[in-house]
């Protein structure tokens, strides 16, 4: 016979009714010869990214997947599953992101995998979820070969491409008198795929361009004295950056002291980020023409919302990774419920053209390609209040800059 609620308590023991109606729950199964109930398995997702590596845009991150993950599972999970995250460090080493990433698919028995910051560690967790056949939500890379190249069947990215981040600023770059042009970026995979788009992007609108030098200072350890020096060597009118966090700093100071940037225009992608602006302060160059995250003045309602959200849990204003973390899940969220399973394939099928809404408005994944629609905002650096801003600043849709779905699907090789 089944106890009472109150003799379910006895001895001492107390139960509240939630508990008791859950044992209820169970011994009627059990007496009807089924198997007792248990709460719904989690759906677990394998997440690495570059922590220790670059952490002023993965700790931001973090915090965005964490808001988001809080959310989804607070209004009941995705198919009434909670979402657990279990997360890696790949320290910025493509080898150890494989290494996470096996040990994440075969021990962790993750349903899926997401996340990764560097270009090169991208296209190589990508590479491995297309061997190992599970589906991979790129968070941050942007070579353009995540997606078309290199790209696979078992892998959607969310950030802009440098296609779109170079087309958003060659069109303001293409306004400019400027004719002679020198770059500066990192030399290696995510440096010299920017480089190489904006240059046949920016050359195509203004034929009158010359290209007069380029300098490739590995990631992360720029020699800026030797950099400026060999750039101010080349006479340029404009000039077009892509480090960016100590990097950034390092060129930034050494430019500022001698001279590089007075009177010449700069064209940086992603400065306009706080990950990176912060830590300028007021030695925030003016008027460079940037690509970013004004924060404090996207006045959207559904960015207000986030923006609320993030300060209430964290007691601290969102950066560019944070919208990244969050959106990624969110994304993550869309593609399983609109697939009703966990069926890796279902999943694929699922995710062309799911629409997600996230802190910059509603976006799709093509199924050409698998890129989101996600854009980015454009505009120019200033100083205020002794630290770096955007102004002046517009939110461009990556929908109206990506390659049509026919041209992009010959720039993708074959699933």
């Amino acid at each position: 016979m089944i106890p009472t609620a109150a003799e379910f308590g006895g001895g001492g023991v107390m139960i509240d009714r939630r508990s008791f109606g859950a044992w209820l729950a169970a011994a009627v199964a059990v007496l009807a010869g089924g198997a007792p109930a248990r709460a719904a398995d989690p759906i677990r997702v394998g997440e690495i990214n570059s922590y220790s590596g670059i952490p002023a845009f993965t700790e931001p991150y973090r915090k965005g997947w964490q808001l988001a993950v809080e959310e989804i599972n607070a209004a009941g999970g995705v198919l009434g599953r909670p979402i657990e995250v279990i997360s890696r460090d790949d320290a910025g080493r493509p080898a150890d992101a494989i290494t996470a990433a096996n040990e994440l698919v075969s021990r962790e028995k993750v349903d899926l995998l997401a996340g990764t910051f560097f270009s090169n560690i991208g296209l190589a967790v990508s590479d491995f979820a297309r061997q190992r056949k599970i589906l991979f939500v790129a968070a941050e890379p942007l070579t353009d070969a995540m997606v078309w190249e290199q790209g696979s069947r078992y892998t959607f990215r969310l950030r802009p491409p440098n296609w779109v981040q170079a087309a958003i600023l060659a069109e303001e770059a293409a306004k400019l008198p400027a004719k002679r042009w020198a770059t500066i970026a990192p030399n290696y995979e995510y440096g010299q795929s920017a480089v190489k788009v904006f240059k046949q992007i920016l050359s195509e609108k203004r034929p009158d361009i010359e290209w007069v030098g380029e300098q490739w200072p590995p990631q992360g350890k720029i020699d800026a004295g030797s950099v400026v020096q060999a750039t101010l060597a080349t006479k340029p009118d404009a000039i077009l950056n892509v480090t960016f966090g100590p990097d950034l700093v390092k060129l930034v100071r050494e430019g500022n002291t001698r001279g590089l940037f007075r009177g010449r225009d700069v064209v940086s992608f992603i400065t306009g980020e706080p990950e990176y602006l912060d830590p300028l302060k007021e030695e925030t160059p003016e008027g460079w023409i940037v690509t970013g995250y004004p924060w404090q003045a996207v006045g959207t309602p559904e960015h207000q919302k986030f923006l609320d959200a993030y300060k209430a849990r964290f007691n601290d204003y969102p950066r560019l990774g944070s919208v990244v973390g969050y959106a990624t899940f969110k994304t993550i969220a869309a593609i399983v419920e609109r697939a009703g399973s966990l069926d890796t394939e279902k999943l694929i099928e699922a995710g062309r053209g799911v629409e997600v809404d996230t802190p910059f408005g509603r976006i799709a994944f093509r199924a050409a390609d698998h890129q989101s629609t996600l854009g980015a905002f454009v505009g120019k650096t200033a100083v205020k209040d002794g630290r770096g801003v955007m102004v002046d600043f517009v939110y461009r849709s990556g929908a109206d800059y990506l390659p049509d779905e026919a041209t992009a699907t010959k720039l993708r090789r074959p699933d």
